[in-house]
């Protein structure tokens, strides 16, 4: 048996590898449908950028006397029973910063009380989650209300996986 160039002899029960033979260069470009098969790189994903910031993140509910509380974000802050603070709205958003001077304290469970009137102002009643962002950086604590957050976030987000409609 005389053997055939580029033709690998089989053994009984082995079934020969498939090579296609590869073609010149030149000949790639003028055979129909090659072109088709070669393509560009693949898309690469666009990937989160890593946090810069120190800023410490809670929900909390809101409770029938217009309390807040995250141990994390008091921890964060280091605020604890007594701290004097100030507390002001603007937009429908509250700010909370250390102000020896201020009207308001940390209670002595930890909790944070929101007066009536910003409560109000903001539309907040109890049982309302509010996002409670700490700058440790800033001895600050902003407090979004939900109908802040609907400002702030695009309706598109509400959507699977973030995509505009």
């Amino acid at each position: 048996m005389r053997a055939c160039p580029g033709v690998v002899p089989v053994r009984a029960g082995v079934i020969a590898p498939v090579v296609p033979p590869l073609l010149p260069v030149s000949s790639r470009a003028s055979s129909p449908g090659v072109a088709e098969l070669v393509r560009g790189p693949l898309p690469l994903p666009s990937l989160i950028s890593r946090r810069t910031s120190s800023v410490v993140y809670g929900v909390s509910a809101l409770d029938d006397r217009g309390r807040v509380a995250d141990r994390v974000v008091m921890r964060a802050l280091g605020w604890s029973a007594g701290r004097r603070l100030g507390i002001h709205e603007t937009a429908g958003v509250l700010t909370v910063l250390t102000d020896p001077n201020g009207s308001y304290q940390v209670t002595s469970q930890g909790h944070l009380r929101l007066p009536a009137p910003l409560r109000h102002r903001c539309g907040l009643e109890a049982g309302d989650r509010v996002l409670l962002a700490a700058d440790p950086d800033r001895s600050r604590l902003v407090i979004y209300p939900p109908a802040a957050l609907d400002t702030l976030l695009p309706q598109s987000t509400a959507r699977t996986g973030g995509e505009p409609a």
